[in-house]
């Protein structure tokens, strides 16, 4: 039964945040924990910042992706 502790650690791990802490959460309150988390980034990716900064670091990667070195 340790599957959703382990999907509740990943998800979390996947959005920049503990693997452990929500790992740990996950142990003591399986199913609670995984819907907290849910509604949590849910609400992050709703927000216009996020959105924002996730736009950003598209245009980042491809202007990196992108760039090439200067003739000398």
């Amino acid at each position: 039964m340790l599957w959703l502790p382990l999907v509740t650690g990943y998800c979390a791990y996947s959005y920049e945040r503990s693997f452990w802490l929500w790992f740990a959460l996950g142990l003591t309150l399986p199913g609670l924990s995984f819907v907290v988390l849910l509604a949590l980034l849910w609400r992050e990716q709703r927000s216009p910042g996020y959105r924002l900064l996730q736009e950003a670091r598209r245009i980042l990667a491809e202007a990196e992706a992108h760039e090439v070195e200067p003739h000398e």
